[in-house]
């Protein structure tokens, strides 16, 4: 069993323990493809793969190599976070897990159910998000860290994502 953790702004975070049997998923386009569905089931466009998006993100993640720790980058991007103990933990792996927060968003209410997460999910389906870049890297205590930057952000209070 893998263990992940997720976490989005303002700080929180949870920990799911998954299977995740996935083969290897870490390109550009299945960054891009994780979001299309989600987004289309909704009716949100896709997504386009951004290299400077990209280049901040395996910068992040590069400097959390040490730690592994889900802290933000507080940079000008809308920004999700995960990490995840077993090699299978890819970048689509990552967004299937935001994806699975649907279930606590309440659309008319535009709120999350009480004492759950769905911010990661909102971000990951928010329409005026069009542009991603994405990395992952194997931190130095063997977990995985994956860093999705997103612009323009999303999750402004008061709005809704789709």
């Amino acid at each position: 069993m893998a263990l992940f953790k997720i976490l989005f702004l303002p700080l929180c975070s949870i920990t799911l323990s998954l299977l995740v049997p996935s083969p290897a998923q870490n390109s550009a386009q299945d960054y891009v493809n994780a979001h299309t569905t989600p987004r289309g089931q909704v009716g949100v466009g896709s997504v386009t793969w951004n290299t400077i998006l990209a280049t901040y993100a395996q910068n992040y993640a590069n400097l959390r190599k040490g730690d592994c720790n889900l802290v933000h980058s507080y940079g000008s991007y809308g920004e999700n976070l995960a990490k995840g103990s077993a090699s299978s933990f890819t970048g689509t792996a990552a967004v299937n897990l935001w994806v699975s927060e649907k279930q606590y968003y309440n659309y008319n209410s535009n709120l999350c159910a009480t004492g759950q997460q769905c911010g990661h999910y909102t971000q990951v389906v928010w329409r005026d998000s069009v542009r991603i870049g994405c990395a992952r890297v194997q931190c130095n205590n063997g977990w995985y860290f994956v860093i999705y930057s997103y612009d323009p952000p999303g999750n402004w209070e008061g709005e809704w994502p789709y």
